[in-house]
């Protein structure tokens, strides 16, 4: 490798030490690098030479990240400045070590599935959005549940009243869809997670589905009749509204995030020193 990118989250503390401090290894080595300390989202503009970029921050840095440029086929590196970082493998004390390991070519590459939302409301195609966790269904506001139903390959799967629903990748398994109960999947794995919100059901389990399924979740007119508000998030980011009639579809993603992995440590190993931080 010889191009390098940075990409840093300004909210997270020592963020312009540490980018500094990267900066002037990678050129004290003659490589080329440029940087992207982040304020209020702004778009990440890559060289189209780049070969790696390296994302400083947490898990939801490198998601934001994995979703603007996954056109770009870029491999990520994520160096964790987080807490619970699942996806970010560098902690800052193996910084050197990890720097060097991408200078001598040792490294290798994993790829991970994504999620595509297309979002129809008022009867018309408005927005089609990537998502490398989950997508998300939640109400908006008031303290109320949600009535929606759920469609696989145009069949019907079962109408729920929650507070929402997860959609999930098996990289998106051990965020929001653990916390509300959903099974931790293998992340390279291919397939897809349903996890309900808080259902006012018995039945609260997880459904897991082939790849190649297509789950469309149609908002529906609350208890009282009235029109329900809800709002669709991607990776935890980027949100929009929807209301009662409209409907989101979700499948497969052609897209791919490419992930750069230094060590053959198992997520298995990872999981087990994560949980025994907690």
């Amino acid at each position: 490798m010889k191009n390098f990118y940075l990409i840093a989250n300004e909210q997270k503390q020592a963020s312009d030490y540490h980018v500094q401090e990267i900066m002037n290894y990678l050129i004290s080595k003659d490589m080329n690098c440029s940087m992207l300390i982040r304020q209020n989202n702004q778009p990440c503009d890559v060289p189209q030479d780049t070969d790696c970029i390296l994302v400083l921050g947490g898990d939801g840095t490198l998601l934001q990240v994995a979703r603007e440029t996954v056109h770009l086929n870029i491999p990520l590196l994520g160096i964790n400045l987080g807490t619970l970082g699942y996806m970010a493998e560098v902690e800052i004390s193996n910084l050197y070590q990890a720097l060097d390991a991408l200078i001598a070519d040792q490294y290798f590459t994993e790829k991970r599935m994504m999620l595509k939302g297309v979002l129809c409301m008022g009867g018309e195609l408005c927005e089609q959005t990537h998502a490398l966790n989950d997508i998300v269904i939640t109400r908006q506001g008031v303290l109320k549940v949600i009535v929606y139903e759920i469609y696989v390959n145009g069949i019907f799967l079962n109408r729920y009243v929650a507070d929402g629903i997860i959609i999930a990748t098996p990289t998106g398994s051990t965020g929001y869809n653990m916390s509300a109960g959903g099974p931790i999947v293998e992340p390279k794995a291919s397939l897809i997670v349903i996890t309900p919100i808080c259902p006012h059901t018995l039945n609260t389990r997880s459904i897991i589905l082939a790849p190649d399924d297509e789950i469309e979740i149609r908002v529906l007119e609350g208890r009282d009749g009235k029109m329900q508000e809800m709002e669709v998030y991607f990776d935890g980011n980027q949100n929009e509204k929807v209301v009662t009639g409209d409907h989101i579809t979700i499948s497969k993603s052609e897209k791919e995030t490419i992930f750069i992995r230094l060590n053959e440590v198992s997520f298995l190993e990872v999981l087990n020193r994560k949980m025994s931080e907690n």
